[in-house]
């Protein structure tokens, strides 16, 4: 597993419109891009920088993203940005993160029963060198 770590300054007060931005037109798409398994963003108590922590399943994937389609995500956020972001990707060498799947009862339309809320499977994913 591959992670990459973009870390920009933001305008002051752009912090609502960056998120909103992510979640409402970056995420869906990038949850189309080969590869990709998550997204993290960290920011500062003052909301002048963040740190965006995407996570891959291979190197190439990575590589290919930030080769094609990172331009058209930064387009996106740039009018947000202070300054140029700082990119570098790295090795996951180790994990204690929890992935979180969704899951559907199964059968249970088929029973003519309403669908059951989803239940969430936590299952830990590590990662060794």
């Amino acid at each position: 597993m591959f992670a990459r770590k973009v870390a920009a300054r933001l305008k002051p007060n752009s912090m609502t419109e960056f998120t909103n931005l992510i979640a409402g037109e970056v995420l869906p798409w990038l949850r189309k891009q080969e590869g990709f398994l998550d997204l993290l963003i960290l920011a500062a108590p003052d909301g002048l920088e963040v740190a965006i922590i995407s996570f891959w399943d291979q190197q190439c994937h990575a590589q290919t993203y930030a080769a094609t389609a990172y331009p058209e995500a930064l387009k996106i956020l740039e009018k947000l940005l202070d300054a140029p972001p700082y990119v570098k990707l790295f090795d996951v060498v180790g994990s204690t993160f929890q992935w979180v799947t969704r899951t559907q009862q199964p059968g249970a339309e088929a029973l003519g029963q309403p669908p059951a809320s989803p239940q969430i499977e936590y299952r830990s994913h590590e990662t060794r060198a």
